[in-house]
């Protein structure tokens, strides 16, 4: 199902259920305030008359064929005088609890269809009241239909002080034709609503799968490569966002793109030099007869393998994706592994390397090996650029910095904003990925490097700083009981 379906589906499902369920608990809520009160005015009029105009003594007296007695007439006006009242019809009979007969004693109604002692079959489904109100002195029947009248009435029950006669009274529940109505107009505006719904929907879905159908199109024109055109951006808070997130996402291919391109020419160049130095090297040891020669030439030839090697791996790193397993541990252990594997190589050429180390445990939060490898190559590169180095560390504001020194020539002006890119550098071999992939490592492991302004250095050098996240906590063993 589209989203545009799914969002009218929901939208109008949710307008016609809070119409439907309001207006249900409004009908009920109505309906029952209704009949209580048509309940409580019959039961109060039933009541009154009973205490004060109609006793049960005289009224029992009464025998078949009394229909025209003074007395018969007079309890048959007083029930007729009810209607005032709103009650329909009225019936005083005798109610035999054991066989459940109800005899008639005086009705309201005239003629002869209901002469003392007649069975009020009429009354008969109301039993069950009946048999309260002798019990409680007063019942209600439900509402129910008269087909016959094609009316709604409702019976009210009360005895007559303490004997088996009981006083009933019908009232019509002319209310329930206004409830209907009530309950049809509800049913209307639920329609109503619910295609009101559907429009709103069908407006709101649309106002929003459009942009989205157009920035699926621009997804998919950018699988297909055809990545020219800019993505459009769109109105709205959220498709605005995701439109600009999309176009950063171009962006970011582009660039990527245009760094795998420069990457590959990189290869092929820096590939071939060594493959040239190879293919030179190789055919002079073979004719070479001198077998000092020969062994001099197979040295370069090991070395220019050597350095083919270096390029390859700069490589890899700098392609592959970096598995990052940050722990908590004492920064001083990686930076003196990578201090001791230049140190040799600087005494080798006449320089020397200072490492300054704070006494107790300076604890960062990063990978050991990314920190021994980004100290190693920035260790490198010093140890290349001038005679003297001097690595430091220490804790500043939260994080743990790594500073690494040089006497050397520094950093050239027009390279120092750049000096982090691929491919960017001041040296007539290898590939300008060393402090791409310094930056990159360090900012995987949640930290920065950062090049200081020139002069900050041992003489004219350069000092380049890394900064780790510090540990907050102590690690296991250290924390006191």
């Amino acid at each position: 199902m589209s989203l545009r379906r799914q969002f009218i589906l929901v939208f109008v499902a949710f307008s016609v259920g809070i119409s439907v369920l309001g207006g249900s608990m409004a009908y009920r809520t109505a309906s029952g305030a209704m009949e209580q009160e048509l309940n409580e005015k019959l039961i109060q009029v039933g009541g009154a008359v009973a205490e004060v105009g109609l006793r049960a003594e005289p009224i029992l007296l009464l025998q078949p064929g009394d229909e025209e007695s003074p007395d018969f007439r007079g309890f048959q006006r007083q029930l007729q005088g009810l209607k005032r009242f709103a009650v329909d019809e009225a019936f005083i009979f005798r109610a035999d609890t054991t066989s459940g007969e109800l005899s008639s004693l005086v009705t309201s109604l005239t003629g002869e269809a209901f002469p003392v002692g007649t069975v009020l079959w009429e009354l008969v489904p109301f039993l069950a009241e009946i048999r309260d109100a002798l019990v409680w002195g007063e019942a209600a029947s439900d509402i129910y239909w008269n087909e016959t009248e094609e009316r709604y009435y409702k019976y009210a029950f009360v005895r007559l002080e303490q004997t088996d006669a009981v006083l009933a009274l019908r009232g019509p529940a002319d209310y329930m034709e206004s409830l209907f109505q009530y309950r049809r107009k509800v049913i209307l505006g639920s329609a109503a609503a619910a295609v009101l719904a559907a429009l709103i929907a069908w407006f709101l879905a649309t106002t929003v799968t459009r942009p989205l159908d157009r920035l699926g199109r621009v997804a998919l024109r950018i699988q297909r490569g055809r990545m020219d055109e800019p993505v459009p951006e769109e109105l709205g808070g959220e498709l605005r966002r995701l439109s600009r997130a999309m176009e950063r996402m171009r962006e970011g291919i582009l660039h990527r793109d245009e760094q795998l391109r420069l990457m590959l020419a990189q290869v092929a160049h820096e590939i071939r030099n060594p493959l040239g130095g190879l293919e030179l090297f190789a055919s002079a040891a073979e004719e070479a007869e001198d077998p000092e020669e020969r062994n001099r030439l197979l040295r370069r030839v090991r070395s220019e393998i050597g350095a083919l090697n270096r390029i390859i791996d700069d490589f890899l790193t700098f392609a592959r994706p970096l598995r990052v397993e940050a722990v908590l541990h004492d920064i001083r252990r990686p930076v003196q592994e990578a201090v001791e594997l230049v140190e040799m190589q600087l005494r080798g050429s006449g320089g020397r390397l200072t490492a300054e180390f704070p006494s107790g445990p300076l604890w960062a939060r990063a990978d050991p090996e990314h920190t021994k490898r980004v100290t190693l190559n920035l260790l490198r590169n010093a140890a290349q650029a001038g005679e003297h180095v001097r690595v430091s560390c220490e804790g500043v504001r939260g994080e743990v910095m790594v500073s690494v020194k040089d006497d050397g020539p520094g950093v050239p002006t027009e390279l120092a904003d750049r000096i982090f890119e691929p491919f960017v550098t001041d040296k007539e071999k290898g590939a300008g990925l060393g402090l791409a992939i310094v930056k990159r490592v360090v900012e995987a492991n949640g930290g920065r490097v950062e090049l200081r302004p020139r002069g900050t250095s041992i003489g004219e050098g350069t000092e380049f700083r890394l900064y780790f996240p510090g540990g907050e906590e102590l690690p296991p063993g250290e924390a006191g009981d």
